[in-house]
């Protein structure tokens, strides 16, 4: 009989585990009794931990969250343009180090109050520059939407990065759509380049925020 001890189950390991699991099968096959294997405990016992599977996306939500800003100082010297920029370049970042990572985040309910710091200091620092709190927020929240529903379209072709998934050839699109040239020469730049896409549309949503509220 073995005399190795297994590592107690707790939250913290449940989510370690979940978010390993997640970058071997993706969101389709992370599923309870999947990660119970994975463990090697029966299923009933994660539901100590996660009454369901929701409960468990929120928790590897706000691990991901903790993880990406964990040693991330921020500069009080930023201009708001800045803080945009580095904040959802970090955003993309932790997203696209996890297979289907913006899925997990969209959605899900932080399941503690981290967040909250760095959600004053940004909230801080754009009414400082002429932002009204309404005005803070919606800048704030629409580059995130932008950010996390960029990824979602990315991750559909590239999983992780250094992966495509099939069905992304460009010359057999522009081939199957020779009769609509535009859109077939459309491809690279809707499946291809997507570094330069995202800093693209990034810049396009930071510069539109300034013009709606004239705000330089």
């Amino acid at each position: 009989m073995s005399t190795e001890r297994r590592a107690p189950l707790d939250r913290r390991r449940v989510v370690d585990t979940a978010l390993k699991l997640l970058n071997e099968a993706g969101l389709e096959g992370l599923t309870l009794r999947a990660l119970a294997r994975e463990l090697d405990v029966k299923a009933p016992a994660l539901y100590w931990h996660f009454k369901d599977k929701q409960a468990l996306l929120d928790e590897m939500a706000t691990e991901m969250y903790r993880r990406m800003v964990a040693g991330a100082d921020l500069d009080p010297a930023d201009t708001w343009q800045e803080r945009l920029l580095k904040a959802n370049r970090g955003l993309r970042d932790a997203l696209r180090g996890y297979r289907d990572g913006a899925k997990v985040f969209s959605g899900s309910r932080f399941t503690g109050i981290e967040h909250a710091e760095q959600m004053e200091d940004n909230l801080r620092l754009f009414t400082r520059a002429g932002f009204t709190l309404s005005q803070a927020v919606r800048a704030l929240t629409t580059t995130y939407l932008y950010t996390l529903g960029f990824v979602t379209e990315e991750q559909g072709v590239r999983p992780l990065p250094g992966e495509r998934r099939e069905g992304y050839d460009m010359a057999e699109r522009a081939r199957r759509m020779a009769d609509f040239p535009l859109s077939a020469a459309a491809g690279p730049e809707i499946f291809d380049d997507y570094d330069r896409h995202f800093e693209e549309g990034l810049t396009l949503v930071i510069t539109g925020i300034g013009a709606r509220y004239g705000i330089t």
